[in-house]
């Protein structure tokens, strides 16, 4: 399997977008069956370059996560990075789940501090393990063998109380220690990403910073996920979402043509790439690919076939 690292280095000397996709392990055999049988294959004809497993809140799928990223290596010969958090795990255990991913021939790992348990509350450090992302990530390089992303919040982590300057300045600290590329929050506005993206470049950093785009499917389920992870729904954006409230047909609808013009954009001013959280679901994700000109062959270009819409940017 690839590095990463590698992936993307050889995209951007050819002048094309690296395209993955973000699954979670599901909860039931069922949602299992569903992800390898359904969503998997349907997005392997849209010709991925990589994709990532999430970890859980609380390290609480780490056996799961490692199991399903090693499926989709063997089944469809996909690159696929382990997420790996700092959440309820000491060095020890952590090293220990880095020897089984490298015994299983996951080269990829996404280092993160991590959700509280439950997904709330304030992270409190392992004794024995790390209080820090950044030491994460140090100790990831120091043993070897993989390439590592990290995580990236245009409109600042939600638990730094100090600023989106701060944030970003620790992400920076992350990226010298030691990460290969960087992977954002969702957003929605993309003059925020690159407000980030130039603030870094300014910083020095030249790894790849991709953007993450949701194709979200209604908009109670985004709603949540803004106020989980604080990230700003912009005030068009938010007037449209009230009147789909109760249609979550429509919603998704809307979601594909947000969610198009926003790559559209974020590719033509020269993201290396688009990371999409696919919901453990191919219709929404496939559709924006081939609005976009991207399914099957990057390389192709880009093209976006629906109506602008008024999206807050």
């Amino acid at each position: 399997m690839r590095f990463i690292r590698d992936i993307h280095r050889e995209r951007l000397s050819k002048g094309q977008p690296a395209i993955s996709f973000e699954f979670f392990p599901p909860k039931t055999d069922e949602g299992e069956k569903a992800l390898f049988e359904k969503t998997l294959p349907g997005l392997m004809a849209a010709g991925p370059d990589y994709c990532s497993v999430t970890y859980g809140a609380g390290g609480g799928t780490r056996d799961k996560t490692l199991g399903i990223v090693d499926r989709i290596q063997r089944q469809f010969g996909l690159p696929t990075m382990s997420h790996l958090t700092c959440v309820n795990a000491t060095r020890q255990e952590i090293s220990e789940v880095l020897k089984e991913a490298a015994s299983l021939g996951i080269k990829n790992i996404l280092a993160l501090r991590g959700d509280p348990p439950g997904g709330v509350g304030e992270f409190r450090k392992t004794e024995g393990g790390f209080e820090f992302s950044s030491e994460l990530v140090q100790f990831i390089r120091e043993l070897g063998g993989f390439s590592i992303g990290t995580a990236g919040f245009p409109e600042g982590h939600i638990a730094c109380k100090e600023g989106k300057h701060v944030d970003w300045r620790h992400l920076k600290a992350k990226i010298d220690q030691g990460a290969d590329f960087v992977i954002t929050q969702l957003f929605f506005d993309n003059r925020d990403f690159f407000e980030f993206r130039d603030f870094l470049t300014g910083q020095g950093v030249s790894v790849p910073i991709i953007p993450g785009v949701i194709p979200f499917l209604s908009a109670s389920q985004i709603k949540k996920f803004t106020a989980l992870c604080g990230a700003r729904i912009p005030e068009p954006m938010l007037r449209r979402l009230e009147e789909l409230k109760d249609d979550d047909a429509g919603a998704a609808e809307y979601g594909i043509d947000y969610a198009a013009q926003q790559c559209a954009e974020l590719l033509r001013e020269g993201a290396p790439g688009i990371h999409f959280y696919t919901l453990n679901k191919a219709a929404s994700t496939t559709r924006i690919m081939k609005l976009l000109g991207l399914d099957g062959r990057p390389e192709l270009g880009l093209k976006v076939n629906r109506a602008d819409q008024d999206s807050g940017r």
